[in-house]
């Protein structure tokens, strides 16, 4: 059975963010390292400071150095990432999310824990008033993956995974509110990195009829990936 679905064991609850955004990356990562350490699996569901986080295949595109420039000029600092693919944009309203958990061989176990976030994220859309999710993205959406929902035609979660040889961290983004601010940013980002991109495919809850309150959010999608696991909840200074 996997690690996920031990009902009786405890997990870390990480709430808030870091003062800085180097702080707050920080963070993320000490959870894998807390879940190989401890043998323990470990949650946080937070709002990232304005920033567009770049993927690896981003960073050795042509433009990237002016994809760069292009994120600072509409107000979002650029940063790296190691999980997932091209730029993701977070507005400030956006939610991240990353469940890290103890893995006793990589090689298995990578399909049950996409299945398993992704039914966590439709819960907890389905939890703000969102109907009719649907498992996939638009054509030439951002950082296009196989794992990603969508709502009325747009993309409002995609969900990524890296795994090391003693801890897997999924993790994701999702989009309540204020999916223009994120479609203008894009389009000229990837426009920079010569991507396809269509703006329209950025959806949002609010967009879909449901609940655009980042809050409810983070508190249906912290629920949901806990479950029935017993929560150790540590806060951290919130900037």
């Amino acid at each position: 059975m996997l690690r996920a679905l031990q009902l009786s064991q405890s997990m870390r609850v990480v709430r808030g963010r870091g003062t800085t955004i180097e702080a707050d990356r920080a963070l993320t990562a000490e959870l894998r390292e807390h879940a190989a350490e401890h043998d323990e699996p470990a949650v946080r569901v937070w709002r990232p400071q304005p920033q567009v986080a770049f993927g690896r295949r981003d960073s050795g595109a042509p433009g990237y150095d002016r994809a760069r420039r292009i994120a600072r000029q509409h107000g979002y600092a650029p940063v790296g990432r190691s999980v997932g693919g091209r730029a993701v944009a977070y507005q400030g309203t956006t939610v991240a999310f990353a469940r890290a958990e103890p893995v006793d061989d990589p090689r298995t176990g990578l399909q049950d824990r996409y299945e398993a976030a992704t039914e966590a994220l439709e819960d907890a859309l389905e939890t703000v008033g969102v109907e009719e999710i649907s498992a996939g993205e638009p054509d030439d959406s951002f950082c296009p993956g196989s794992h990603s929902l969508s709502v009325g035609g747009g993309k409002v979660v995609g969900i990524a995974q890296r795994v090391t040889t003693e801890a897997a961290l999924v993790a994701g983004v999702a989009i309540p509110r204020d999916r223009w601010p994120i479609a203008e940013v894009l389009e000229d980002v990837y426009d920079a990195l010569d991507v396809a991109f269509d703006p329209c495919t950025v959806g949002s809850i609010e967009a879909a009829g449901g609940d655009g309150d980042p809050d409810a959010l983070v508190t249906a999608i912290e629920e949901r990936l806990v479950g029935q696991h017993d929560p150790v909840v540590e806060r951290i200074e919130q900037s």
